[in-house]
């Protein structure tokens, strides 16, 4: 019984072990959860999550909005600001002039700002994670 005992116990211990060797990668995930039409165009609504140890203070992405016939129709500044670290955030942006149904894709161009006190210099493109919840693709 000793010995079952000890095996089961081994078997449950080395998944732990293991998964406290393997460093989880810092990194920031950008989901479309939603795209609404309004008056003044379509409101593309995304989930931001912080997976740094440090808050990043501010962070601004380059996207270029693509129609659905695969022809760039406009650039646009997504401004996240302050994301804290390990929390999710909802952040919204209207495209001016613009229809929901005529968005194909939002393509992460580049970073022009990412701040934040001890945050590795790529650390708001390297390892981003993407993904979309709507029709609309998001790729980077």
């Amino acid at each position: 019984m000793t010995f079952f005992r000890n095996a089961l116990a081994t078997a449950l211990l080395v998944p732990t072990v293991l998964a406290a060797e393997t460093p989880l990668v810092a990194h920031l995930s950008v989901e479309l959860n939603a795209s609404q039409p309004v008056d003044q165009g379509c409101k593309l609504s995304f989930v931001v999550v912080n997976g740094h140890e440090q808050d990043v203070s501010k962070v601004v992405y380059e996207a270029v909005l693509f129609d659905t016939q695969g022809q760039v129709s406009s650039l646009m500044l997504f401004d996240f600001g302050k994301l804290p670290a390990k929390r999710p955030r909802v952040r919204q942006f209207v495209v001016p002039n613009q229809s929901c149904d005529g968005v194909g894709q939002v393509l992460v161009n580049g970073v022009t700002q990412c701040d934040g006190v001890g945050l590795p210099e790529d650390a708001c493109m390297r390892d981003l994670k993407l993904g979309s919840r709507t029709g609309i693709e998001v790729a980077g």
